[in-house]
């Protein structure tokens, strides 16, 4: 195989360097958050690995963007993450569990939150640097929306979880499984993302990228629990392949949903062709990197 020609091969190391060096700043940016809010980011899981694999995924899905365009996904992964962590971990009771989500709801409405809610005066961080993005005024009931979908699904899990500790048996269907991605978090990031950066200026554009998004997120489900079934089987935690979904159709049920995308997303070229894009590197780069191991490092010994 011929080696590609040199300028060919100078422009791609220098997008790789640039993005390694996109990533730099926004772990460093990351880190001041956990320091912070300690109590959100407890290490394990939330090493500097953990936050290096964060800033680096975004860091090369968006190459065009700086480290300044990138401090909002950043964060919001990252609060997605503690939120996450938080229900599953803290949120005991299904009434704390609903408190937390009401809450973080009330956050994101523009609400104050109470001195000793971290996870609340962290998303409020997030809202405020949105608020001065020149089309969060027209977007932002479709921000709330996208972060009530995704704690609705938490909490869906959540009860899920409770069911089945309860009663092995009591499992929700696969179907209604991957009906609740939108828990994994990715939708309601791009949401603050595209926000941030006023990548969409009006709601038709928005919510076109919702929908592509949320079909995108199903996916990234598919292959996230093809690299963490080994730890969800082990912790409790829900995970496809514990619904009877054998690991080759996973396999299978990815690829036609990856197919599946790539049609609805070379529908939105003419429209927002570089929101497209994002999409399918957010694809590519994701099922590749669970390829090998996952934000919690679970395939790190395989």
């Amino acid at each position: 195989m011929s080696s590609p020609p040199l300028a060919t091969t100078f422009e791609l190391a220098a997008e790789q360097g640039r993005s390694c060096s996109v990533a730099t700043k926004g772990q460093r940016d990351l880190q001041r958050i956990v320091a912070a809010y300690p109590s959100l980011f407890p290490n394990p899981p939330v090493d500097g690995a953990m936050l290096s694999a964060l800033a680096l995924s975004t860091a090369f899905i968006a190459p065009w963007c700086s480290a300044a365009d990138l401090r909002t996904a950043n964060r919001a992964s990252l609060w997605v993450t503690a939120e996450d962590w938080y229900i599953d971990s803290v949120a005991t009771t299904a009434e704390a569990a609903a408190a937390t989500v009401t809450a973080c709801l009330s956050v994101a409405a523009g609400d104050a939150p109470s001195a000793h809610d971290h996870l609340g005066r962290f998303l409020a961080e997030i809202r405020a640097d949105l608020a001065a993005a020149p089309y969060f005024d027209r977007l932002r009931h479709l921000w709330q929306k996208e972060l009530h979908r995704m704690l609705d699904a938490e909490l869906r899990e959540w009860q899920w979880r409770v069911a089945r500790a309860a009663d092995p048996s009591d499992l929700p269907t696969p179907d209604d499984y991957l009906d609740n991605a939108a828990g994994y978090g990715a939708t309601w990031v791009n949401v603050s993302h595209w926000i941030a950066t006023a990548a969409v200026e009006n709601e038709a554009q928005l919510v076109d990228l919702i929908d592509a998004s949320l079909e995108v997120e199903k996916v990234l489900r598919l292959v996230n629990d093809l690299a963490s079934y080994g730890r969800d089987r082990t912790v409790g935690d829900l995970n496809i392949q514990v619904l009877g979904v054998d690991e080759d159709t996973v396999r299978r049920l990815a690829g036609e949903r990856i197919r599946r995308c790539q049609t609805l997303l070379a529908s939105l070229d003419g429209t927002v062709p570089q929101e497209a894009g994002y999409l399918r590197r957010v694809l590519g780069f994701t099922t590749a990197f669970y390829g090998e191991t996952d934000f919690w490092g679970s395939g790190d010994h395989h």
